[in-house]
This record gives C-alpha cells, sequence and structure tokens, in this order.
C-alpha cells in the first residue's frame, strides 16, 4: 500500500470541493451527451468505452465511511426526490408536445402505463432512457456504504475476496437477465467501479502506470476491445472492456487535476452535470428530426444548464429538482 504523503494530486477524502472533480464531471457528461447525439459509429463506441463507469469511479473515488442507515435515508431522499420530479416534468412535456407533432406520447394509457414508469429502469425509452442512471448509482453507494462500515480499508483483503465472487457475478447477472427494474441490473458493476474508485484513494501514480493505462485506454477507444452498455447489464469484452474503462477514467481525472486552474467552463458544467444528466436525451429526442448533430449536441447541452441556473433562483423548485 502507497504511503499517504505519496497520494497523487487526485486523492478526495472528502472535506471542501475540489474544482478538478467537477472539471471531470463536466468532462464525463458531455461524453455522455455526444454518446446519444451520435448514436452508431466510432465517436459513440469510444464514448461509450467509459462514459459510464467514469460516474461510478468518481463516486467510489470521494466516497468515506458515514452511518448506514443513515446514509441510506439521506440518499433516497435526495435523489429519489429530484428523480421523481425530473420524470413527471417530462412525462407532462411529452404529453404537450407529441401531440402538437401529431403523434401519441409515449405513456398515453393510463393508468395503465404507471406500472412502467414506476419500474423505470428498462421500462423507460426514448426521452427517459437516462432515468435508469441515478437509481442504479444510489443503490450501489447504499450498498457500499453498508460495506464500507464494516471493512473501512478497501484494500483490505475481504474486499478483494468479495470482487472475486461479485465480478462473475454482475457478469452472468448481465448475460442472464435483460429487464431492469430502475437500473437494478447494473448495481453488481456499479459496487466493482465503487470500490475500485475508493481503493484508487489509496494508491500513489507511479510513472510506469502510463504505459499499462494508455494502452489499455486506446484499446476502448479505438473500438479494438467491445463497448460497454451498462443500462443493459453488457459489459464487452470480460475484464478487458471493463479494465479499459477505468484506465480511461483514471487518465481522464488525471489530465482533470492539470486543466482545472484554467477550466472553469467545464467545471461549470460539472455542477449542472446532474440536471444535463436528466434533460439532454428529451432535447435530442425533440430536437434531432429538426436540426444537425452538431446543432442538437450544443443544445442538448445548454437548454439543461440554463433550467440549472433558473432552479438555483428559485427556492422551492431548488428543494425540489436539486
Amino acid at each position: 500500500m502507497a504511503d499517504a504523503s505519496a497520494a497523487p494530486p487526485e486523492r478526495a477524502l472528502g472535506g471542501g470541493r475540489l474544482e478538478w472533480i467537477d472539471v471531470a464531471r463536466g468532462a464525463g457528461i458531455i461524453a455522455v451527451v455526444i454518446g446519444h447525439v451520435w448514436t452508431r459509429g466510432p465517436v459513440r463506441d469510444a464514448v461509450y468505452s467509459f462514459h459510464m463507469p467514469l460516474f461510478f469511479l468518481l463516486s467510489g473515488l470521494l466516497s468515506r465511511v458515514q452511518p448506514p442507515a443513515t446514509f441510506a435515508l439521506r440518499q433516497l431522499k435526495s435523489q429519489m426526490r429530484p428523480y421523481a420530479a425530473f420524470l413527471l416534468l417530462l412525462i407532462a412535456v411529452d404529453q404537450i408536445i407529441e401531440p402538437l407533432k401529431g403523434h401519441r406520447p409515449i405513456f398515453d394509457d393510463w393508468p395503465q402505463d404507471m406500472l412502467p414508469v414506476l419500474l423505470g429502469g428498462s421500462w423507460l425509452r426514448g426521452p427517459y432512457t437516462i432515468f435508469w442512471f441515478v437509481p442504479c448509482l444510489m443503490a450501489g453507494r447504499i450498498l457500499f456504504n453498508m460495506l464500507l462500515a464494516r471493512w473501512p480499508d478497501p484494500l483490505d483483503r475481504r474486499w478483494a475476496l468479495m470482487m472475486l465472487v461479485l465480478l462473475p457475478a454482475a457478469y452472468a447477472i448481465g448475460w442472464w437477465m435483460d429487464a431492469s427494474v430502475l437500473g437494478m441490473l447494473s448495481v453488481p458493476m456499479a459496487l466493482i467501479l465503487l470500490w475500485i474508485g475508493a481503493a484508487w484513494q489509496k494508491v500513489a501514480w507511479r510513472p510506469w502506470m502510463w504505459w499499462p493505462f494508455a494502452a489499455l485506454s486506446l484499446g476502448g477507444l479505438s473500438g479494438l476491445l467491445p463497448t460497454l452498455n451498462l443500462k443493459a447489464g453488457d459489459y464487452g469484452a470480460p475484464l478487458l472492456s471493463i479494465a479499459s474503462a477505468v484506465a480511461t477514467s483514471l487518465l481522464l481525472f488525471r489530465f482533470s487535476v492539470r486543466v482545472a486552474p484554467v477550466a472553469g467552463w467545464l467545471a461549470a458544467v460539472g455542477r449542472a452535470s446532474l440536471v444535463i444528466m436528466y434533460l439532454h436525451v428529451a432535447v435530442i429526442h425533440y430536437l434531432a428530426p429538426l436540426l444537425g448533430k452538431p446543432g442538437v449536441l450544443v443544445l442538448a447541452l445548454l437548454l439543461p444548464i440554463a433550467v440549472y441556473q433558473l432552479l438555483l433562483r428559485i427556492p422551492g423548485a431548488r428543494r425540489i429538482f436539486l
């Protein structure tokens, strides 16, 4: 185990806001939007090789032990309230926009449609397709914190033994199941990524690491390795595709540390990342038939950022949506 004094500059153990974290989130959410604008081809494959694992790794990197019951209740309150608020908002918007276009709304058979809305996950498509992510991350964080309360050191060998069991289970469940209630299909892999992020807190960067990390990263970014689809439980080539995602994300974290002093705009995007996550697919869904991909990309970022800034200025809306 590396000495704490040799820890890398991006080490984060809680307490205070680090600008590089927002920069990394900003880069990650831009990658997410790009992957939903370009839905096929090398750009899409490069983005899908790392974009969702990045957020799980970053969450693990920022984790610290908290009382399990208190943490679970706080997560349920703070994450599921915005989840429900944004989901209901988009359903209401769809009820208006689709009839104006001469189409039927995605959900138009009430109260029968209440069931897929409540199930979420793989039952939510179109402008709601990203809604699997927050419940999955929340459940992963709750379970990870429960384990962390028992084994506070992520480099404890008991964690390694658990990963030896959890890793094949994650692949087997993803291969066997198609349905995902509230994104729970991906929770086993989320736990693995959260643990890797937490363990990375303890590791000092060494110059020799550049070579294997760069090789693994390029394998995913170039399309040489099968890409990932965490929502569907598709983790690409066993071990290698996930390893590539981890390598790309950790290299991006180091890059974020270096550029943070001059990347305030990217940090601002990162601070709005949750609102962008919820709203960007809807912007793409409604505007893609009207605009070229570059224009859709710009608006899929700018419109949610504008909504985020508006929510910040309305106390009641801020409490509900943020």
